[in-house]
């Protein structure tokens, strides 16, 4: 039987004042919605390491894609703080149905929307929304990964269409995407992006299986040959990596929100257990070395609400830089980390279980703290945005 969800957020800080009714009322929506859809299957998928695919209607139905995009053109025109808040409560359930959500939000609509025609806003835009479409993004290749500018997946002019050739890996969504927005370099090797969609002969999508992490997640590859790309599904506004790594951005400012909800999830589970369950005569809660745990817990837990608070704030302002995000996506992932293992250890030998989602939360962030940028590179942006030297060359 599946276990009632009871999580309650933690706001140690009281920093619900710093949100509007409207921010409330979307937490509120989306955390029933994962309350009542997420939590009592999502055990049960990981262990079978299946993506629960009913569940792309309810985060269409939730506005959790593409929630900052215009309503013209089917979005809902939330702010960013909103954005967050929906990553957030999606990741308490679990990271690799956040990761569905991102992937549709910041990696698909969003170039279509920053990059695109406006023929190609209305095209897919409203039907990305729905979930009527869905895409996935191709960046990283086998032998390219933090490196993306080495990347060897090309398009050549062949008059009338583009002629794709390449292959993409680790990408989200991809055995079932409708549509996948291909970065690749022209004849010149400058890169531009491409929406190549299902049905394109030579394009084909072979799933990704044996993962330890995500594992509720569709994971696999995007393989072009000789694919016929229409003209018309050029990205017309953007060349060079500025494009892709503006989508990263977007990503990784839902990552920052997002791991904080696994983190809060973990704290949640584990502070609920340590009241309940009592050695030596009553509970564990009353022990030191757990209050301790339980103590730091919450504090990186405050300390990283506030962080992302904040970027929220710039970025609705327009004001938050790469290495800003970068800094709130490395140290959420960090905390959420931390806190996992913590938690683990607070619950003893129940903890490896999937009678509590600590240990598939802990799995899922090992995936989280590579992607959209590894720890180490995030950690480089930092360092060369305060020192002005690049680390990475």
């Amino acid at each position: 039987m599946p276990k009632t969800d009871l999580f309650e957020s933690p706001d140690y800080y009281q920093l619900d004042e710093l949100l509007t009714d409207e921010h409330k009322l979307i937490r509120k929506s989306v955390r029933d919605w994962v309350k009542k859809e997420v939590s009592p299957i999502i055990e049960d998928y990981a262990q079978r390491s299946a993506f629960p695919k009913q569940l792309l209607k309810g985060l269409a139905a939730i506005g959790a894609f593409g929630p900052t995009i215009p309503v013209q053109y089917g979005g809902l025109g939330l702010d960013y703080m909103a954005y967050g808040i929906i990553m957030q409560e999606i990741e308490r359930g679990d990271s690799g149905i956040r990761s569905t959500a991102s992937v549709q939000g910041s990696l698909v609509m969003y170039p279509i929307y920053a990059y695109g025609s406006e023929e190609q806003r209305m095209k897919y835009l409203p039907k990305l929304a729905s979930g009527e479409l869905m895409g996935c993004f191709g960046l990283t290749e086998p032998d390219h990964g933090s490196d993306p500018g080495g990347m060897t997946t090309n398009f050549k002019d062949a008059g009338d269409h583009y002629i794709l050739n390449g292959a993409k890996m680790w990408i989200s969504n991809a055995p079932f995407a409708d549509i996948a927005i291909v970065w690749a370099k022209n004849e010149h090797g400058k890169i531009h992006g491409l929406i190549v969609e299902r049905g394109m002969e030579g394009f084909s999508t072979p799933e990704t299986h044996n993962k330890w992490s995500l594992r509720a997640s569709a994971t696999g590859e995007l393989v072009f040959d000789n694919v016929k790309i229409p003209k018309e599904n050029l990205l017309p506004n953007v060349s060079g990596l500025k494009g892709p790594l503006g989508c990263l951005n977007q990503a990784r400012y839902g990552i920052a929100w997002g791991a904080l909800g696994a983190a809060m999830d973990c704290y949640d589970t584990a502070l609920r257990y340590a009241k309940e369950r009592k050695q030596f005569g009553k509970p564990i809660a009353a022990f030191q070395l757990q209050q301790k745990k339980l103590a730091e817990m919450i504090t990186e837990i405050t300390k990283g609400q506030l962080l992302v608070w904040r970027l929220a704030t710039l970025k609705n302002e327009n004001k938050a830089t790469p290495a800003q995000i970068s800094m709130a996506k490395r140290n959420s992932v960090e905390t959420a980390m931390h806190i996992a293992r913590e938690a683990r250890q607070i619950l003893g030998g129940m903890g490896i279980t999937g009678e509590y989602p600590i240990m598939r939360h802990m799995m899922n962030l090992e995936s989280v703290v590579t992607y959209e940028g590894t720890h180490d590179i995030h950690l480089l942006i930092t360092g060369s945005d305060i020192t002005g030297e690049e680390a990475f060359k």
